[in-house]
């Protein structure tokens, strides 16, 4: 057998170090951490070079030793292919300069920058960390400023320690700074000592990030702590799909693939999670035979809010207050005839009942597609309630929704969390011991609220008082756990009605006619309609540009609406060349471009720049008035590198201020997915569809999509991959019991 020798394969070429300042990156990908990025060197001067590789988490300005080795790529030429690197502290006076005025060190802009390093030249770095006092030598620096430089720069110094721990564990940078505000100085103790931990305070960090790091530090594979975190993450992941529990053989089958041991060890540590109260098991009804039960694991806020919200719906139903009393004996004749004088337009007969019913009972729920009277009937009811001077409140659970029902109904309206009044740590103002003063509640879009809302919800209404639920069924249930809309129209003791029928005016809308159609499983009409449009186009990356030139150039050409205000991309996935995170940076590069004189800030994958379009990713509840909520939409309107600090103005008219350090709770919407749209209407709306999505690709995601434009759909992409959706029923029902305890 023939040897291999050296001589007949190339010597890869052996790692090289090279020092550079940050000045650009033109690249980055949030998941993998690849990064291409442009460098100066003392050698180039100003000509800049290409840098690629896991550089995720260096800011532009920083001087970093990169180690790495030389290629040449056939179509971008010679690269430097980083390896690992670590920052370094400049040392020439336009280092400095560009390093401090980068926005690096809170309190530090570039004309402040200017000013240290024209007083102290390249000493300036150490006069900050070892004489910081001498800093009020530089004019315009008081001694109150001085000390915040000083102390955001023994900051920096501490997150580099950690980060530098962290990166030898696997952990990226942005998650190193959440792990260092959560934990401070005791951060590398706690990561050593209870790597599960992370999982539970840390947001943005899972049981596989945690799991990776207590690998790292030596916790078994097969360790109690690490099953019992493993379950706990199983659960949360069925949350996050929408399911209240999981059946108990379910949860093990799934948990037994995401730790990889043995089945017989996952037992003994669920009934130990069960017995220290972090999970709760329940033998719940199953849908088929009678007597035949569940054994369903929940985690314990699920169960707590699905028993309450259960209870609470019990209670309004059979409240012996009635606060609509004048309705019960009213004369409907006289009182339809009166409406008809103040609206101008008659009542179908199953909008007459809904009406009746709102006003008569005490719990009751509306539904039905587009074009068939919904917000028709909601008007009428509030008008016929407001003639009897009732208190009314009306609700939403987005601003945007919010705005619109309080544009129907003349009446002020506020989104769901505004109106319970929730504070930091989530708990409300108004619950069963402060209720709203309300005689009658009305809440819009009620498919995408979740059920540890609806439970917050119905603790504040009053006994005696009416609620009224409104929403779409066919329509994706919410983001969060639960499908309580669905649940509530399959208990008999919750009265109901389902507008059916579409008015002769809504006909004459594509949006209304093909909404229907698709919900019936009916290919909808692409061409007739001046409001809904199909651009086909197969490959997902031809689609991605043309779904920009539709949005940038095309729409705002022939209908005169504003790319960035009035349209919205709504994608079935966030991954895939079409996906939303991908068209997001085309999208922003087309209408939000990098411009040289306004300042912007990269976190991560991301850069932010005034005028984006954003999108908040978790409900904090100490930022605004009363918290800024996930799925919460606004613009940015400015970015400050001396304060650290970015500006958001929400559609609620709320200036929200984010520091530099917060930007993880925030996206850009250009493009969104179809399941964060719920609840919002756009005037136009943009659907790229394609075979990459093919997984996703639902009637009731397409039905959802189109139903949240008011005057324009366009469809872009694959008309195979709109046959799928169009022919594919809805992902089977979510695991919830709440039918069964409302009817118990």
């Amino acid at each position: 057998m023939r040897s291999v020798t050296s001589a007949s394969v190339p010597a890869r070429p052996r790692p090289v170090v090279l020092e550079a300042v940050l000045e650009r990156v033109t690249y980055a990908n949030d998941d993998t951490g690849y990064t291409v990025a442009r460098v100066a060197t003392e050698r180039t001067g100003s000509e800049l070079l290409t840098v690629v590789g896991a550089l995720l988490g260096a800011q532009v300005g920083e001087s970093l030793r990169l180690t790495g080795r030389w290629r040449s790529h056939p179509k971008y030429g010679r690269q430097f292919e980083v390896e690992s690197y670590t920052t370094v502290l400049p040392a020439t006076v336009q280092g400095i300069r560009r390093y401090l005025g980068s926005g690096m060190i809170k309190g530090i802009g570039p004309v402040m920058a200017d000013r240290m390093v024209s007083h102290f030249g390249t000493d300036i770095l150490r006069v900050i960390e070892e004489e910081p006092e001498r800093l009020v030598e530089v004019p315009g620096l008081g001694p109150k400023r001085t000390k915040r430089i000083a102390d955001a720069w023994e900051e920096q110094k501490a997150i580099k320690e950690v980060m530098v721990f962290l990166q030898g564990v696997g952990v990226s940078t942005s998650l190193a700074v959440r792990i260092y505000k959560q934990y401070g100085d005791a951060s590398i103790d706690t990561v050593r000592r209870e790597p599960y931990r992370l999982a539970a305070d840390v947001w943005g960090i899972g049981f596989k990030t945690a799991d990776t790091i207590a690998q790292a530090v030596g916790i078994p594979h097969d360790s109690p702590e690490r099953i019992k975190a493993g379950l706990r993450y199983t659960l949360s992941e069925a949350a996050d799909d929408g399911h209240c529990f999981l059946p108990e053989p379910n949860l093990v089958t799934a948990a037994e693939k995401v730790l990889g041991v043995p089945r017989d060890l996952i037992g003994p540590a669920l009934d130990d999670l069960v017995q220290e109260e972090g999970v709760v098991r329940e033998a719940i009804p199953g849908a088929g035979e009678e007597g035949v039960t569940i054994p369903a694991v929940y985690l314990v806020p699920f169960h707590r809010a699905e028993r309450s919200l259960a209870n609470g719906l019990r209670e309004l139903l059979d409240a012996g207050l009635d606060r609509l009393k004048s309705f019960t004996d009213v004369d409907w004749s006289k009182a339809l005839a009166w409406l008809r004088t103040k609206t101008g337009s008659e009542l179908a007969p199953e909008q007459e009942e809904a009406v009746r019913l709102a006003l008569t009972s005490k719990v009751s729920v509306l539904t039905g597609g587009p074009g068939c009277g919904k917000s028709f009937t909601v008007r009428s009811i509030v008008e016929l309630a407001a003639a009897k001077k009732a208190t009314i409140v009306l609700a939403a659970p987005t601003g945007r929704a919010a705005k619109r029902l309080a544009e129907l109904t003349g009446h002020e309206a506020a989104t769901v969390h505004r109106l319970l009044g929730l504070q930091p740590g989530g708990d409300a103002k108004f619950d069963q011991d402060n209720p709203l003063d309300a005689d009658l509640v009305v809440v819009d879009e009620c498919s995408m609220v979740d059920l540890i809302l609806a439970n917050k919800l119905v603790k504040a209404v009053p006994r005696g008082a009416h609620l009224l639920l409104v929403g779409d069924v066919d329509q994706l249930p919410s983001v969060g756990a639960g499908e309580v809309l669905a649940d509530l129209l399959a208990a008999e003791a919750v009265p109901r009605v389902r507008l059916t029928k579409i008015f002769r005016q809504a006909q004459r809308s594509g949006i209304v006619v093909n909404a229907h159609r698709v919900n019936s499983g009916q290919h909808p009409q692409t061409q007739g309609f001046p409001d809904f449009f199909l651009f086909p186009c197969e490959e997902p990356d031809a689609a991605a540009e043309l779904t920009v030139d539709v949005v940038a150039n095309r729409i705002p050409r022939k209908f005169g609406l504003d790319p960035r205000r009035d349209v919205q991309v709504l994608a079935p996935m966030h991954r895939g060349a079409a996906g939303a995170g991908a068209l997001n940076g085309l999208l922003q590069e087309a209408l939000t471009p990098h411009d040289e004189g306004r300042p912007e800030r990269r976190y991560g994958g991301r850069v932010f720049r005034v005028g984006d379009k954003v999108t908040q990713l978790r409900n904090n509840y100490d930022k605004g008035e009363a918290g800024v909520f996930n799925g919460t939409v606004g613009v940015v309107t400015s970015v400050s590198l001396e304060e650290h600090l970015l500006t958001v103005r929400t559609d609620e008219d709320e200036d929200i201020d984010y520091s530099f350090d917060e930007l993880d709770e925030l996206a850009h919407a250009y493009a969104v997915t179809i399941h964060r749209s719920q609840g919002s209407e756009y005037p136009a709306v943009v659907i790229p569809l394609t075979t990459s999505s093919w997984m996703m690709l639902r009637r009731n995601l397409l039905y959802t999509g189109i139903t949240r434009a008011k005057k324009l759909v366009v469809l872009v992409g694959s008309r195979r991959a709109l046959a799928a959706a169009v022919r594919t029923a809805g992902a089977g029902r979510r695991h919830t019991a709440l039918t069964h305890r409302i009817s118990r």
